[in-house]
């Protein structure tokens, strides 16, 4: 997991160049499942936290998890725009989509979020404030469970 992190990073750090912008990677248990799934996911939520920190003088991201005796939680958390929790229901529906026109996307990367991390027998979720940032949330189970 933390090489897939690490490749996403790479791949993003021409939206990163330039900008005073803190990432702290804790070390990642791996995980069972389809790679480039999952690296997937890891682009999409890493993508977003870059996105909605853009605004921020200062911008920290930070990327870890927890794992109990069946899952381990993967998050992404920033310091960005963050959003009203009241919404959080639409937050992975297809082209549901927060923030309006103020920045780019589809609304259709936390749907495929969400799908990818199902078929690998895990949820996801956020939690966020107005002003305050986000954290997004995946987990996966800790053995070999997924149907991809």
């Amino acid at each position: 997991m933390s090489d897939l992190v690490r490749a996403v990073l790479k791949n993003l750090e021409p939206a990163i160049r330039g900008r005073a912008l803190e990432i702290a990677l804790s070390p990642l248990p791996d995980a069972y499942g389809d790679a480039a799934m999952i690296e997937r996911v890891w682009a999409s939520l890493l993508d977003n936290a870059v996105k909605f920190t853009a605004r921020r003088d200062h911008a920290e991201i930070t990327v870890g998890s927890a794992t109990d005796q069946n899952n381990t939680a993967y998050y992404v958390r920033d310091n960005g725009v963050g959003f009203d929790m009241q919404f959080a229901d639409k937050l992975f529906g297809v082209f549901n989509r927060l923030h309006g026109a103020e920045f780019s996307g589809n609304g259709m990367g936390l749907a495929i979020v969400n799908r990818i991390v199902a078929r690998h027998g895990g949820r996801v979720w956020a939690a966020a404030a107005p002003g305050e940032g986000a954290t997004f949330y995946f987990s996966l189970p800790v053995a070999e469970t997924f149907h991809v």
